[in-house]
């Protein structure tokens, strides 16, 4: 076993989109570990606070007339003329990796677990020291056409700060609602469409005092974390699917094991899209995007020792801690193969919760007579007395539902 750093910056980070063409950032072997550092792609909502002095943040999102550190930035093209930039904002989170496993072959399960979870500290002169995350109600919200105070419509940003002292929380510092944002190639970004842009806090009018006797208990974890498809050389970090991705799960943190299918050679693990906290469903938009250091170890499960154990045929994320097994439901179980060429923008027009709900229904159906050799109408009962669904998220395109089973519950004397 080996254990080595992966650190930030513009030869480490991919920023939207999933990538089976893209050179590993690290290749490792069954039973190596990693200390991954991530970064939020909200960090300029706050310059100050989220990037300044901090020389991997600050190489990462470098962005002048004359040169763009990370210039494509989603899943589309990189040759002009755009509308918002390079992508064209199909895609938006900042990914670390990809992580290459030797020997990793479709057909193969990676088991990732999360040893532990860190803020990035501040390092800014005035703000040193403490951490900070960004809150979005965003035009992709849940509840964006269903505000009832004007302005209508609009977007709200959302800063806090995650006090690390003892049990650790977040508390709001300020909002401010979006103005037009002028990025350095010229473009004019009228919502917030478009990954990375520098919000000019001369631009806005923040309000302080806000949600003043509020304590977000910390929930610190990644919202998007999973493998390479098979289905197309880059794929948006949006919609999750089978090979993981962005899930948006607040259990998916410390302690969790993570098991996902392998789709390609070398599997091509990648992470991102830290979040300080985060409810179920996500419905404004986002959670409190912050920047996180991970540990990770890396197991890889040979599709020939599959046979006769819990892994047998898993095609889907699957989440398991000390206490409970999840399996997660989507909209469409794999978009890129239901929905064809232009599966990635025609996601958005699916989306539907009763899809997600009997897509996780089945697959924790599955779990429970296959490794638990229960019958069908055994399992249907115990899903009815004993599992817990929940909407994981309404803000991704591929929605979706979380099916929870506890280990207790298999405990009898």
């Amino acid at each position: 076993m080996k254990h080595v750093t992966l650190p930030v910056s513009p030869k480490t980070v991919h920023w939207g989109y999933f990538s089976k063409k893209v050179s590993p950032a690290l290749t490792l072997r069954s039973g190596d570990r990693a200390t991954i550092e991530t970064l939020t792609h909200h960090a300029n909502d706050d310059y100050e606070r989220m990037i300044a002095g901090d020389a991997g943040a600050e190489s990462v999102f470098q962005w002048t007339r004359e040169h763009k550190a990370v210039a494509r930035r989603g899943s589309g093209p990189v040759e002009g003329p755009f509308i918002r930039g390079a992508g064209e904002g199909i895609g938006v989170h900042l990914l670390t990796g990809p992580v290459a496993i030797e020997g990793a072959e479709p057909g193969d399960i990676l088991e990732v677990r999360i040893l532990d979870v860190r803020p990035r500290p501040s390092c800014s002169a005035c703000h040193a020291g403490r951490c900070f995350g960004s809150n979005v109600a965003a035009n992709w919200g849940f509840h964006y056409h269903d505000l009832i105070e004007e302005p209508k419509p609009r977007e709200v940003i959302t800063i806090f700060e995650l006090d690390t002292s003892g049990e650790p929380y977040a508390k709001a510092v300020y909002n401010y609602v979006w103005a037009p944002q002028t990025d350095p190639d010229g473009i004019v970004h009228r919502t917030i469409d478009y990954p990375g842009v520098r919000v000019d806090h001369a631009t806005i009018k923040k309000r302080e005092n806000i949600l003043a006797r509020v304590k977000v208990p910390a929930r610190l974890h990644f919202g998007t974390m999973g493998l390479a498809p098979s289905e197309a050389d880059f794929v948006s970090s949006i919609p999750p699917s089978y090979t993981g991705g962005n899930i948006d799960d607040w259990r998916i943190g410390k302690g969790a094991r993570m098991f996902y299918p392998v789709a390609v050679p070398g599997a091509y693990f990648s992470v991102g899209d830290p979040h300080a906290a985060q409810g179920d469903s996500e419905l404004g938009g986002t959670a409190i995007e912050t920047s996180l250091t991970g540990d990770f170890e890396f197991i890889l499960h040979k599709n020939a020792d599959l046979a006769g154990t819990s892994l047998e045929g898993l095609d889907h994320p699957m989440l398991e801690s000390d206490q409970a097994w999840s399996f997660y439901g989507f909209t469409y179980p794999n978009y890129l193969a239901a929905l064809g060429a232009d599966a990635q923008t025609e996601i958005a027009n699916h989306s539907s919760l009763d899809r997600a709900m009997r897509d996780a229904f089945r697959k924790l159906r599955r779990f429970l007579m296959t490794v638990h050799h229960l019958s069908e109408d055994e399992a249907i009962s115990l899903l009815s007395v004993g599992a817990d669904f929940g909407v994981t998220q309404v803000v991704d395109a591929n929605w979706g539902v979380h099916g929870t089973i506890r280990k207790n519950i298999f405990r009898c004397d």
